[in-house]
């Protein structure tokens, strides 16, 4: 789930690059962590910090946003 989450931010620059900007990752970091959970934890971070975005990610991925914010927090832990 959060690596087609991820997919969904990047697919569009405007929102890839915020989310490098607040969570402080590079690309290079990013694609080093794709199998990291404390990487994929904050890329749902991210997503659940802003609900515009977790909305709009829920309804492209279509599973109900509550579902992305629980995957946030199994991954932050």
């Amino acid at each position: 789930m959060a690596l087609a989450a991820l997919g969904w931010i990047l697919a569009d620059e405007d929102r890839a690059m915020r989310l490098l900007a607040l969570t402080g990752l590079t690309p290079d970091g990013l694609r080093a962590g794709l199998t990291d959970s404390a990487v994929l934890g904050a890329v749902m971070d991210y997503l659940a910090a802003h609900e515009p975005d977790l909305v709009a990610a829920a309804d492209a991925l279509e599973i109900p946003p509550e579902r992305l914010v629980r995957a946030a927090m199994e991954l932050s832990r």
